[in-house]
């Protein structure tokens, strides 16, 4: 197998890369081995300066790291750009909060002195996606690194220039030789990596499939996991919303990443109420969105990754319309070169079809209506996926409501669901399980340790 960069835009093939032998894989192994061995002694203001150093790096080079996104999963060069001046915050904010977050702590017992303290477990397997190919895998490291362990990068097979271009930033910037390594590896050579003792954990933000195959290989090893599986997000609009916020909210977070985002909303739960009103803004926002080239100024939504992805979304439209589903704009391919889809919105959708309980990865959003707070909540929980949830309403008991009762790891009130390096981001059910970011991502691939002292 070799790992393709093609263009989305234009289908024009940019490079290839062979997938690593099996005695490149024990070398790059027993380099992380070697590394970690003194990795692990260096200080927090050690590791801070060489991330600090990173994110200098991504901001310089910021121009030049957009195009590569673009050109390789046509992302938006603004929010290309965007993406990589968001990697550098998470890198000086885990270099600014690293040491504190990791800080001994002490307890009173029985003992003279009780003490928890954290420590770095080995290398850590990243296995990362293409949707976000610089955040994910950098948002993933930062803490890791920060608490001692080693990195070893799995990225997507049809981002390969992203992935060696990450490796370049660790190793500018001055790690250690081995700290920060690219795996060309395919599938089924995790196992084998797993297998080796100084792999200790490992994370994952792809599909379910891809997070059970992990989990159950890392499971049988008794090594540990943190999994983030994608979202089928509601955006619930209460009757007392902000209807202009609200409509515009719901359209940037659908279309956000051309419509591939975990966290987007998939979802539109609007009260019939305001139904109507809504969705005649809904629609005329979505058929007033350029669609064109991501290098352009502007263009609103690119291409889709892969052609794959194309099909399957073309697919998944066509048997909720089979299955009664309604087309209210949009609804098909674009011609010509290029993975372009119309951006879309299908209504009176019936259950036991891809628009009800499946995640759409693309610029198509599926709009519900309710009669009631419980119908909407119940509504938004009937999914098997559990990630983030945005609510609209004026009311301060609705919004306590959906705080406490929709099963997400994340409910936004009023706002745009994000992820920012301050807050733990994650899911439930069949998003995942553990967190990034925050003071608790750091916390994922540490040895809690106690102490007891006696007399």
């Amino acid at each position: 197998m070799s790992f393709e960069s093609i263009n989305p835009t234009t289908e024009e093939h940019l490079a290839s890369f062979e997938a690593l032998d099996e005695a490149e894989v024990e070398r790059r192994l027993d380099r992380a081995r070697s590394a970690y061995l003194t990795y692990r002694e260096t200080s927090f203001p050690e590791r801070a300066a060489w991330l600090r150093r990173v994110a200098g790096l991504l901001e310089d080079e910021k121009t030049e790291h957009a195009e590569l996104m673009t050109a390789e999963m046509g992302k938006l060069r603004d929010a290309a750009e965007a993406e990589a001046e968001k990697c550098a915050w998470v890198c000086r904010y885990y270099a600014d909060e690293a040491a504190d977050f990791l800080a001994s702590e002490e307890y009173e017992t029985t003992a003279r002195r009780s003490v928890v303290c954290y420590e770095p477990l080995g290398a850590v397997l990243t296995i990362m996606p293409w949707n976000f190919p610089f955040w994910q895998a950098i948002r993933c490291a930062a803490p890791a690194l920060m608490a001692g362990n080693v990195i070893l990068l799995k990225h997507a097979p049809n981002v390969p220039q992203c992935a060696l271009a990450i490796e370049s930033l660790f190793a500018r910037a001055g790690f250690p030789d081995g700290a920060f390594q690219n795996l060309f590896v395919e599938v089924e050579d995790v196992p084998r990596v797993l297998d080796d003792p100084i792999v200790q954990a490992a994370s994952l933000t792809g599909s379910v499939r891809a997070g059970s195959s992990l989990a159950s290989e890392a499971g049988a090893r008794i090594k540990r996991t943190v999994l983030e599986l994608g979202g089928s997000d509601p955006l619930i609009v209460m009757p007392s919303a902000d209807l202009e916020r609200a409509v515009r909210t719901a359209i940037e977070s659908r279309m956000l990443n051309n419509g591939q985002s975990c966290i987007s909303a998939k979802r539109i739960l609007v009260a019939t109420e305001v139904a109507e009103e809504f969705e005649g803004r809904f629609v005329e926002g979505m058929e007033g969105l350029e669609v064109g080239d991501p290098m352009e100024a502007g263009t609103d939504v690119g291409p889709l990754a892969k052609v794959s992805i194309l099909e399957t979304l073309e697919e998944q439209v066509r048997q909720s319309v089979e299955a009664g589903a309604r087309v209210l704009t949009g609804g098909r391919r674009l011609a010509g070169r290029g993975y372009f889809y119309q951006p879309t919105v299908l209504s009176d959708i019936p259950d036991r079809c891809p628009a009800y309980s499946e995640e759409l990865f693309g610029p198509v959003a599926s709009v519900f209506r309710f009669d009631s707070l419980d119908e909407a909540i119940e509504l938004a929980n009937a999914t098997p996926y559990g990630l983030g949830a945005s609510v609209w309403t004026t009311e301060g008991e609705e919004a306590d409501r959906c705080t406490r009762e929709l099963l997400a790891g994340q409910v936004f009130v009023n706002a745009l669901v994000a992820s920012v390096p301050q807050l733990p981001f994650g899911g439930v059910k069949q998003s995942g399980y553990g967190r990034e970011l925050g003071p608790h991502g750091i916390r994922e691939f540490v040895n809690v340790k106690t102490v007891w002292i006696g007399s």
